[in-house]
């Protein structure tokens, strides 16, 4: 099965190919702009293996959370693509992304946790049996948390404000979303292309504004 492979939540983005042999082509993009350079990439990596949307088996696109813009871009870019060439979609969480890095590690809870700004983090609990829950959360309910599981980041920052509590691992990369997409397709679960929506985890300034007013 061919898949198109799109996260652009984290501090780069990443877009690939990929088949039944693994990753084929790979394009890093930069933090600031992605959403000029995502659709040029995707062409070129299209161009470059000769493959077409039609052909795909599924596109998989992480949703957040992360940037307000990042998450939008590529939710927005995998939405059209899948309507245009009437391809599935999968839908996956960054935070369960970084969990995943400590499934073979550790004990079998992980706590993930991204930096979400405000002296808040993006808090995302994983247990074997039992449904995930990603919260948004303050360092005062994030620490005592950390007691009962084995805290995960891949954020310099919030390792160092963490400390020895959480293990610091790499972003995502293709080979983690490939993995991701895999699993996600042998159990049968998709997304529903028209009604999935970016998994922000807050509300933007823009929609506290207007509550308010």
């Amino acid at each position: 099965m061919k898949l198109l492979l799109i996260n652009t939540c984290g501090l780069e983005g990443v877009v690939a190919l990929a088949d039944d042999a693994g990753v084929r082509v790979v394009e890093r993009l930069p933090g600031r702009g992605t959403s000029e350079h995502l659709m040029p990439a995707i062409r070129r990596l299209f161009e470059t293996t000769g493959w077409r949307v039609p052909e795909l088996g599924a596109v998989a696109v992480v949703i957040g959370p992360g940037s307000f813009t990042g998450v939008r871009v590529g939710l927005s870019a995998a939405k059209g693509l899948c309507e245009a060439g009437a391809v599935p979609m999968v839908a996956m969480s960054r935070l369960e992304l970084v969990a995943d890095a400590l499934h073979h590690t550790l004990g079998n809870r992980q706590i993930a946790l991204l930096d979400a700004g405000r002296g808040e983090y993006y808090c995302g609990v994983y247990q074997s049996g039992t449904s995930p829950v990603e919260e948004l959360l303050g360092a005062d309910a994030v620490e005592p948390m950390l007691r009962d599981g084995d805290g995960v980041t891949c954020e310099e920052r919030v390792a160092q404000r963490l400390g020895q509590r959480v293990v610091l691992v790499i972003e995502p990369g293709p080979d983690e979303l490939l993995a991701m997409a895999r699993r996600r397709i042998g159990a049968g679960i998709w997304s529903d292309v028209a009604a999935i929506d970016a998994n922000y985890m807050r509300r933007t300034d823009a929609e506290i504004l207007q509550e308010k007013s």
